[in-house]
């Protein structure tokens, strides 16, 4: 299997909610069927099995992010030292060329992206215009409403 690059932070935040999900939630949802079970006939017991459903999911969501750990390539961005260019960790200013909106991005792996945080997976076409420009330089985004031009005013890389 191929290794995810997941960012220090990244991998020590999906770390804290794996640890989450088995010493807080599993617990809970555990206590939560049996007192459901306590209340007698299992087949209509809406708790019961609204509570199992919900173990089905937290049990799925650990595996997932177990396994998405153990595959993961850990980068430690304070190690990096690119300069002005764009490479994987980068914190990125952007002006739009068009109506001089800014906007900051950071690239990070596919296991932390959450574009509503800024952080902007690697395979996005945002990202994959950005890596490797430099500060001052153009990037060109292939959206879907059709290209937009961001021009790269600063890049940093403190995590």
């Amino acid at each position: 299997m191929q290794k995810e690059p997941v960012t220090l932070k990244g991998a020590e935040r999906l770390r804290e909610e794996l640890h989450r999900m088995k010493f807080v939630d599993r617990p809970r949802i555990v206590e939560a069927i049996a007192t459901a079970r306590a209340h007698g006939d299992l087949k209509e017991n809406a708790e019961y099995h609204a509570a199992k459903e919900q173990q089905g999911f937290l049990e799925g969501r650990i595996q997932e992010v177990d396994g998405r750990l153990s595959h993961a390539q850990i980068i430690d961005i304070a190690s990096l030292d690119p300069g002005d260019k764009v490479v994987f960790g980068a914190k990125v200013n952007l002006i739009n060329e068009e109506n001089g909106e800014k906007v900051t991005y950071q690239v990070v792996g596919d296991l932390e992206a959450d574009i509503s945080k800024g952080l902007l997976s690697i395979n996005s076409p945002v990202a994959r215009a950005l890596i490797g420009k430099e500060v001052g330089e153009i990037a060109t985004v292939n959206a879907p409403a059709g290209e937009i031009e961001y021009e790269i005013d600063s890049v940093s890389y403190d995590d």
